[in-house]
């Protein structure tokens, strides 16, 4: 049976996937049952909606019934976030598109294929600098989703220098997590809580900048390290088992050949041009306000017409790219359903009326608190809300105007808090079950989320013995500058 293009999610992840966030649908329906319902007030600073700390009370509980709990996925279409969802399954597919096209047409295995025979006997030279490369995207750009789109090409060029699905995983779209938590300009997060804290945007960057470069010799010291043990027993991955049939896939590819069809070379090349803009657009969108608000679906946009017109260019003809198209969405048709049960997780616990109350219980703790445990009460809490709500900026809005005031009070600088709240938000991404990108990111090969766990554990804690640290040299030395 001929292997259909793009990426493709296993049945056995959307299974598992679909119980899973299932499970949470119905643990946040209980909490609206089980939970008072509360709320703050609402108020307009500088044109943006923030919550007044003080201003917490209890109110009746909303009619909001258990049968609606089952139907919420459709319900979150027409909340609020409704249309960012949608924007986002339409970006996915536009982007996804454009990368399973390029695999029916060879352009994709052309472009790996060059890769690997450019950096022949350099290997963890390539994985360090495509690390670094990942990592960079989401310190400084808040680049995080749109990396799911690469996976498949990252998993690709691991098998093919050797290692597995893991390494693939971890040189993308991990890569790019433990750089968009050390944030050093990420708009996402560090952008607007500094606006909401009224902190010079992207103040303290030199501290940022050392944080960074520690997370990423952590990072590189347990990619390669899994790596090295692949080489030395292929049977010590995680996944040898599961890989096989993956890895059969990528065997078909012949990267040693040293010609490449004239045609490949052009459709890398316009493909390439396509790259810059996408690059350029994601860099001017939290500085240009005309691009700011479009800045995805024009990223969408640019992969989709530079992804066909390379499969065109490529001259495998047109009932190739169409086909390569319609199977690329056909597999990413099952990430849609995903997306929206873990949408409607925060929608079920917005609509029972309890998101203010577990806030408040979560921030009264603050009170009694000295600066350093008050610091990482901000990290401990921004870990627990990351598991209802994905959403680093939405995070920021409910948290922010309820941390900083307390933050003030015990002697905590706001720009320690900020650190804080970026830690919790953008390390524990990639560690729940209720992140989207995770589990599409999963979906795409043939990893479960058990061994994932299994695999980062250690890196997890690395990660918090490091940041917990700089959270304590934050505190002593008052990083600020306020």
């Amino acid at each position: 049976m001929e292997q259909k293009a793009g990426a493709q999610i296993g049945k056995r992840a959307f299974i598992q996937s679909l119980v899973i966030l299932f499970v949470l649908m119905m643990v946040a329906g209980i909490l609206t049952l089980a939970i008072p319902a509360g709320q703050y007030a609402r108020i307009n600073v500088d044109g943006r909606e923030t919550i007044d700390p003080a201003s917490f009370q209890l109110i009746e509980r909303p009619n909001y019934p258990v049968w609606r709990w089952f139907i919420a996925p459709f319900e979150v279409l027409g909340s609020d976030s409704g249309l960012t969802v949608i924007v986002i399954i339409v970006v996915l597919f536009f982007a996804g598109g454009a990368f399973a096209v390029m695999d029916k047409t060879g352009t994709l295995r052309a472009f790996i294929g060059r890769i690997v025979r450019q950096y022949s006997g350099q290997k963890y030279r390539l994985l360090w600098m495509v690390s670094l490369a990942f990592m960079f995207l989401g310190a400084t750009l808040g680049t995080f989703e749109e990396v799911v789109l690469l996976v498949p090409v990252m998993i690709a060029l691991s098998y093919s220098l050797g290692w597995d699905a893991l390494v693939g995983l971890g040189m993308s779209i991990l890569a790019t997590n433990m750089g968009f938590s050390a944030a050093i300009s990420n708009p996402y997060t560090l952008g607007v809580s500094q606006q909401l804290a009224g902190l010079p945007l992207f103040s303290g960057a030199w501290f940022r900048i050392i944080i960074f470069v520690v997370i990423y010799f952590i990072f590189m010291w347990f990619l390669s390290s899994y790596a090295r043990k692949i080489d030395k027993d292929p049977k010590a991955s995680l996944v040898h088992g599961e890989d096989n049939a993956e890895r059969e896939k990528y065997k078909s590819m012949d990267l040693s050949l040293t010609e490449v069809d004239p045609k490949q070379h052009r459709a890398m090349n316009f493909f390439g041009i396509f790259l810059v803009f996408i690059f350029l657009t994601m860099l001017a969108g939290p500085f240009v306000p005309a691009i700011s608000d479009y800045a995805l679906p024009i990223v969408g946009i640019l992969f989709l017409i530079g992804g066909l017109g390379a499969g065109f260019i490529s001259g495998a003809g047109g009932k190739t790219v169409w086909q390569g198209l319609i199977e690329g969405w056909g597999g990413l048709a099952p990430s849609v359903p995903l997306i929206l049960m873990a949408a409607s997780i925060r929608y079920i616990i917005d609509s029972g009326g309890v998101t203010d109350t577990i806030l408040h219980a979560a921030a009264e703790p603050f009170q009694q608190l000295g600066a350093f445990p008050a610091a990482l009460v901000v990290y401990v809490l921004a870990l627990g809300i990351e598991f209802f709500i994905a959403s680093g900026s939405a995070k920021a809005f409910l948290m922010i105007p309820i941390v900083l005031p307390l933050a003030d009070l015990i002697g905590v600088t706001r720009q320690t808090a900020v650190l804080a709240y970026i830690f919790g938000d953008g390390f524990s991404n990639l560690a729940y079950p209720t992140n989207p990108v995770l589990l599409i990111s999963l979906g795409l090969t043939v990893v479960s989320y058990p061994k994932w766990l299994r695999w980062t554990a250690k890196l997890w804690l690395w990660v918090i013995l490091a940041t917990v640290a700089f959270l304590g040299i934050a505190v002593a030395i008052n990083f600020g500058p306020f």
